[in-house]
């Protein structure tokens, strides 16, 4: 067995309490009733812990879309073909994917990572780091190696390291991959023992009759590896994807060095549900963007004990929920910062 890259065991950095205890206590001077704004509040204190300032801002925000095929598309469990991983990336580069459009809206740096497609093509304007052809199908064998597993991990590293050098506020993983529905609810019924019935949903479209083949699909890949799924690394190398992998080992950097994460909506949530159970306390640094559409989606939020911003029926991918949703953090740094108190304001407080 290989042994542990030395980064995965760092520890999470510590929040800056101070900090966050004195956007609590300006909160309570503001013109308004105590809790009055709600979790824009409770928002903006989080931040305030996260930047160690009482005041925080969002000005600079990072998006990174991972994308990769999978193996498992062998099974017929997507509506769409293999190809149209690789057809996006080009998509994703030339500003017409809904990611790109938001990443514009907002300001934000985005970069496409392509870890891997069928048609192993090498897009102008993606960063490219090939790991293989895509992930093998987990039905057959482990979806990837361990030297490709801790390449992913890696890939995800050195993203969070790419943003935190750009002086990012803020990380938003996206993903892309055909078939990544099926990895994501495989690795999550590995993860939570649970049936794949609860987990597996439409994706990119399936009927139910589809879904019902996606379930078969995902028990008969969980009978294989039984046995051999005893640890989060183990799930990820054996049901994971190339890009679930590296979602993992950004939220886990994101987390060791203070970076906070945006998370999106079901294959970003399987790929925190991973990094939760491998480095324990990495939570803290992160949010969650929205509740996806696809139904598994909930599963996984309960087991991180989440509460997403926004419900709007999305189930898109690409980091688009995210993204949609940090609207709503900018504007609770700015009513934290820039509302008067009781006294600047000459308001009466409560008697």
């Amino acid at each position: 067995m290989n042994p542990t890259p030395k980064w995965l065991d760092e520890a999470p950095k510590a929040l800056d309490e101070q900090a966050a205890a004195g956007a609590r206590e300006r909160q309570g001077l503001l013109t308004k009733p105590p809790g009055a704004l709600g979790d824009l509040e409770a928002l903006a204190i989080t931040l305030a812990g996260w930047q160690g300032r009482v005041q925080p801002s969002l000005e600079r925000v990072h998006i990174s879309v991972f994308a990769a095929d999978h193996g498992v598309t062998e099974e017929g469990v997507s509506a769409f073909p293999a190809a149209v991983t690789a057809e996006m990336i080009k998509n994703f580069v030339r500003g017409g994917a809904a990611i790109s459009v938001l990443a514009r809206a907002l300001d934000a740096s985005l970069e496409v990572v392509n870890l891997g497609t069928v048609s192993e093509a090498v897009i102008p304007g993606a960063r490219h780091l090939p790991l293989g052809p895509g992930s093998a199908n987990f039905v057959k064998g482990p979806a990837m190696t361990q030297a490709q597993l801790e390449q992913a991990l890696e890939a995800g590293r050195e993203s969070v390291e790419r943003a935190s050098a750009e002086r990012a506020q803020l990380y938003i993983g996206g993903d892309m991959g055909i078939g990544n529905t099926t990895a994501a609810a495989a690795l999550a019924c590995a993860l939570l023992s649970a049936k794949p019935e609860t987990l597996a949903g439409p994706g990119t479209g399936l009927d139910e009759r589809g879904v019902a083949h996606k379930v078969q699909v995902i028990r008969r890949a969980l009978e294989h590896h039984a046995g051999r799924l005893k640890s989060a690394r183990d799930a990820l190398q054996r049901l994971g994807g190339f890009e679930i992998a590296a979602l993992t080992g950004a939220y886990l950097r994101c987390a060791q060095l203070g970076l906070p994460a945006l998370i999106d909506g079901f294959i970003s949530g399987a790929a925190a549900l991973a990094a939760s159970r491998m480095l324990p306390g990495a939570q803290r640094w992160w949010l969650f963007g929205h509740r996806s559409k696809e139904p598994g989606h909930a599963t996984i939020l309960g087991a991180l004990e989440a509460r997403p911003l926004l419900d709007l029926g999305m189930r898109l991918g690409e980091g688009s929920g995210a993204a949609t949703a940090v609207p709503i953090l900018k504007l609770a740094c700015a009513l934290h910062s820039g509302m008067a108190t009781f006294a600047e304001a000459g308001v009466s407080g409560k008697l």
